[in-house]
């Protein structure tokens, strides 16, 4: 039995989560204050065990555009909506000193505007947790979390989704085992990285460039370690992969198929404001094919996927910057590269990215917890990623059967109102500029609204 996921189900879904919000508190408002939200913010908080919930709604509208042909990943060219959801429970229990254990069951369900097809930094990233129309439930996260302290400086970690309010050193080691997204630690923003609350286009949320190690929903089973002192911090992980682009199932033959990533980062300040700089560098081994090689095969007739060998190599960078300008004026700035010689196996297709973004706290016009965010994006993919779509080659996400190159640009600027402490509603305009790097096809607008509850 297939069960649509109509607007009277949104609607009715919706009015739940309002009665849960409602039973929470409905009059209590956040606090004003800084825009960043400081994952090591001071607390008086010692816990034995937390639990965090949220839910969020993206509903998404395009009007029709132009195109001058249409292939089997183009976006569909009239006009459309989709609607998507994620529930998910965040359980945290302390298991002993420095020892804790994380649980996420998450539902997920809807779609993203033509099947999450024709568009290379997609423009909803709560998608990336959906694999079925129909809410499913499915275990998220499951991970072990050790901290080592390294000295007497004590500082408290706030109780938050995924972080029991605890006492910690200010120098120390983590290690962190299980299922999660690679995302939750590597590649952070204050400013752009929460798709539930902030901007939600995949080339805005995360380095577009950075093909991070994922399953169909986006996580995975990884090993992550991570030193951290006041003036500079190192994190190093190693994840599994899938077996296919975009799959589901992980690639068993670790030794010759993993993705390797490490990141430093560097707080600073810039004229009396605080600010961090992070260096994010991947090394991706597998299943996949070399396009060159992709492309003889082609030539003669032959799939592509017959080009794929284990251990086939992927690396890149990325750069990432936050800055604060004014207590309640944020910029922040991503760059990222890979090499672009072979498939794009796990995120989005991209080989080259940039973006710049801002994030204004309502403060200025007596709306103190409010936000709104205004940002760009350029995204580009190399010469040979280039002619393999020129050729008719399809990737999992983009595939027009030819291509009229170009950079693909998007904008995006949303306003964000906090009904109360635990509701949020967030109107969003995208425009998308050559979708799928196709000057033939668009430009694309895109409306959004975001209904977000967490507690």
């Amino acid at each position: 039995m297939i069960v649509k996921f109509t607007s009277k189900k949104f609607l009715i879904l919706l009015l739940f989560s309002a009665l849960l919000v409602t039973y929470r508190n409905a009059n209590a408002f956040p606090e004003p204050g800084d825009i960043i939200n400081n994952h090591e913010n001071l607390s008086k908080n010692s816990d034995l065990w937390n639990v965090h919930f949220q839910q969020t709604f993206v509903e998404q509208y395009k009007p029709e555009f132009h195109a001058s042909y249409t292939g089997k990943n183009s976006m569909d060219t009239n006009s459309e909506s989709a609607l998507s959801l994620t529930t998910t429970l965040f359980v945290g229990v302390k298991l002993w000193n420095g020892g804790e254990l994380y649980f996420n069951p998450e539902v997920s369900g809807g779609s993203g505007i033509s099947k999450v097809q024709g568009i290379a930094g997609f423009t909803n990233n709560e998608v990336v947790r959906v694999g079925n129309p129909v809410p499913t439930f499915y275990p998220a996260r499951l991970f072990f979390q050790q901290v080592v302290n390294l000295n007497d400086k004590k500082a408290n970690l706030e109780d938050d989704a995924n972080q029991i309010g605890t006492e910690v050193s200010s120098e120390r080691l983590v290690f962190r085992f299980g299922k999660f997204s690679t995302t939750d630690y590597l590649d952070n923003n204050k400013f752009s990285h929460d798709g539930r609350s902030q901007f939600i286009n995949w080339s805005l949320v995360s380095n577009g460039a950075w093909d991070y190690a994922a399953d169909t929903r986006g996580y995975t089973m990884a090993f992550l370690s991570e030193y951290v002192n006041p003036f500079i911090s190192f994190r190093l992980s190693a994840a599994m992969v899938s077996t296919t682009p975009n799959g589901a199932v992980y690639d068993k033959n670790i030794l010759k198929n993993h993705s390797l990533t490490f990141e430093v980062d560097k707080p600073y300040s810039l004229l009396g404001k605080e600010g961090t700089a992070r260096l994010l560098l991947f090394r991706n081994s597998e299943k996949s094919a070399n396009y060159i090689k992709g492309l003889e095969m082609l030539a003669r007739d032959e799939l592509f996927e017959n080009a794929r060998q284990d251990g086939t190599v992927k690396y890149g960078f990325g750069i990432n910057i936050e800055q604060v300008l004014a207590n309640n004026i944020g910029l922040y700035l991503r760059a990222g590269w890979n090499d672009g010689q072979t498939e794009s196996w796990m995120f989005t297709q991209i080989d080259r990215s940039l973006s710049l973004g801002s994030l204004i706290r309502g403060e200025y016009w007596l709306r103190e917890s409010d936000e709104l965010g205004l940002a760009v994006s350029f995204n580009g993919i190399s010469i040979e990623h280039r002619d393999y779509l020129n050729s008719g080659g399809y990737g999992f996400i983009i595939g027009d059967g030819k291509l009229d190159y170009s950079t693909e640009s998007h904008i995006e600027t949303f306003y964000k109102f906090y009904v109360n402490k635990y509701l949020q509603l967030s109107l969003f305009y995208q425009f998308v500029n050559n979708p799928a790097y196709n000057k033939d096809r668009g430009p694309v607008n895109i409306y959004s609204l975001r209904t977000h509850i967490e507690f």
